[in-house]
């Protein structure tokens, strides 16, 4: 990563600390999509004056490798961090969109106990805006690939899913799970058509097939 781009991540926690706020978080997700397995959020806390970590941007656009390494430096350099999964069976309960709030709420919660209950004054979140969270909250439209907090938070939540859903993959051999990672890939909609659905997939995502 170019310093100038580390520069331009950095924009948002610059004119936030400039504004006084002392501790900053970044909230992401990773697993909206699938047709199986959990979604993932995770909250990063940083000091408004850092350290960040150069090399965190949109998690889709690191190699696996490179995820990996960050996801340990993230939860280093980090002032607190959290992160929730939350399973197929609750998506299919509450839907998606609330299952993804319930795992950012969490992640938050968890994120605020390993800081020993410090609050952050700010939260910077990627697209949507939380409920029922108390915090300031700033909504940033793509925001893993404009803000280092919330870069740093989707690749601990997509590196936290991905070793999931490999784990799975042993558990469930038939679907693929460890290459496509529950997404509707032809391979996988075969499997499903050939095998039927696994206790980890989304049945409200397969009512197509079900219905």
């Amino acid at each position: 990563m170019t310093d100038e781009r580390f520069f331009e991540l950095c924009k948002y926690e610059r004119q936030l600390a400039a504004e006084g706020y002392s501790l900053i978080a970044g909230i992401d997700e990773a697993g909206r999509g699938p047709l199986a397995g959990p979604v993932a959020a995770a909250c990063v806390i940083f000091k408004s004056e850092g350290p960040f970590v150069k090399g965190a941007d949109d998690s889709k656009k690191l190699s696996e490798k490179r995820r990996e390494s960050l996801f340990e430096e993230i939860k280093e350099k980090s002032f607190a961090y959290g992160i929730s999964l939350v399973d197929n069976h609750r998506i299919d309960e509450i839907n998606i969109l609330q299952a993804t709030y319930e795992a950012m709420r969490n992640a938050l919660e968890e994120a605020i106990k390993m800081a020993d209950d410090k609050m952050p004054g700010i939260l910077l979140v990627d697209h949507v805006h939380i409920p029922q969270v108390e915090i300031p909250q700033i909504s940033i439209t793509h925001g893993d690939a404009q803000s280092v907090s919330i870069a740093s938070a989707s690749i601990l939540a997509k590196v936290s899913r991905d070793r999931l859903m490999k784990q799975f993959d042993e558990e469930f051999p038939r679907y693929g799970f460890a290459k496509h990672k529950g997404y509707g890939t032809k391979a996988h909609y075969e499997a499903i058509a050939q095998y039927g659905p696994s206790e980890i997939h989304r049945m409200t995502f397969l009512k197509k097939l079900y219905s």
